[in-house]
C-alpha cells in the first residue's frame, strides 16, 4: 500500500516557504507521493477556503521537482478540458523529464461552471474533450513523431509516460480509466460505496485484456487514532484500494509534518 499526502496548493498554505517545506517533510518521512490540486478561475463568490489563490499545478510540480529528489509528484487531479492538448503534453513531458520520472498524472474532466465559462470551453463536451486529450497525450508519449491538427511534429523530449489515474465518479470515470489510463482516482472513504465500483473497474479491465488497475484513493484517514487508521487501511486494501492520499487542512508546515509522521508510523505498523 503506497501512502502520500495532498499538498495544499491554494490559500495561505501555497506560500513558497510553506509549500516547499511540506513537500520536503513528506520526502523526509519516506512517503511515496505528494499531490496538488487544479483550479484556474475561482469566482469571487466561491472562494471560501482559498481566497481564490491557486498555484498552477504543473508549474508547482516543476518547482517541487527541483526542491525534492525522491518523492512522487502528482496532480490530483489535472482537469484535461481546461488546457490545450499539445502545450500541456509538452509541460507534462518537461516535468517528467526534469523530475527524473516522478510525475503521477491524475486527470479529471472538471465540474465548476464558472471555470468553463472563463476558459471559453463548452462544459457539455468535457467528457469528449477529456477522452480526445488523453488519447493525444498517450500518442505523444508513445511516439517521437505525432500529428496535431494535421501537422506532423517531433515530440521531444519523450520520457516514459507517467502513470495516468482518472478521477471522477462511476460509470464514466471507470470506462475512461480502462481506455486511457492505469487506474482510478476516487474521493471519499466509504468502503460500501467504493467496493462495487472497484469490482466493476476490475471487470472492465479483464474484459479489455488490461492488468488490474491501480485505485488511488483521496481521503482523510483518522491518523490521530492509530488503531482506527490501521483498520481503515486494512479494510480499504481488502476491497482493492492500492494507494491512499491523505488530505488535511493546514496553513503552516507543523500540522503537515505531524500528519506526515503519523502516516509514516501507520505504514510501519501495516503488515506487508
Amino acid at each position: 500500500m503506497k501512502l502520500g499526502l495532498a499538498l495544499r496548493s491554494m490559500g495561505a498554505a501555497s506560500r513558497r516557504d510553506v509549500f516547499e517545506a511540506c513537500a520536503r517533510a513528506a520526502e523526509t518521512a519516506g512517503l511515496d507521493h505528494v499531490w496538488v490540486q487544479d483550479h484556474l478561475a475561482i469566482p469571487p463568490d466561491d472562494a471560501e477556503g482559498s481566497g481564490g489563490r491557486y498555484l498552477d499545478p504543473l508549474t508547482a510540480l516543476a518547482f517541487l521537482a527541483a526542491a525534492t529528489s525522491r518523492v512522487g509528484l502528482g496532480t490530483g487531479v489535472l482537469n484535461a478540458p481546461y488546457r490545450p492538448p499539445l502545450p500541456t503534453a509538452k509541460a507534462l513531458a518537461t516535468v517528467q523529464e526534469l523530475s527524473g520520472g516522478r510525475l503521477l498524472l491524475g486527470v479529471g474532466v472538471g465540474w465548476m461552471e464558472p471555470e468553463f465559462r472563463a476558459l471559453g470551453v463548452d462544459r457539455s463536451r468535457r467528457g469528449r474533450i477529456a477522452d480526445e486529450t488523453l488519447d493525444f497525450w498517450n500518442r505523444c508519449f508513445a511516439n517521437d513523431r505525432v500529428r496535431s491538427n494535421g501537422q506532423e511534429l517531433l515530440f521531444l523530449p519523450r520520457p516514459a509516460r507517467p502513470p495516468v489515474y482518472v478521477g471522477g465518479a462511476p460509470p464514466h470515470a471507470l470506462h475512461r480509466a480502462v481506455r486511457h489510463g492505469d487506474g482510478w482516482m476516487p474521493m471519499g472513504g466509504d468502503p460500501a460505496a467504493l467496493a462495487p465500483a472497484i469490482e466493476t473497474l476490475h471487470r472492465l479491465a479483464r474484459e479489455a485484456g488490461r492488468p488490474a488497475p491501480e485505485v488511488v484513493l483521496m481521503t482523510a484517514l483518522p491518523l490521530e487514532d492509530a488503531r482506527a487508521a490501521r483498520d481503515a487501511v486494512r479494510t480499504l486494501r481488502g476491497i482493492g484500494v492500492t494507494q491512499i492520499v491523505h488530505g488535511t487542512r493546514y496553513d503552516d508546515p507543523e500540522p503537515f509534518r505531524r500528519a506526515a509522521g503519523l502516516l509514516r508510523d501507520l505504514r510501519e505498523r501495516l503488515p506487508s
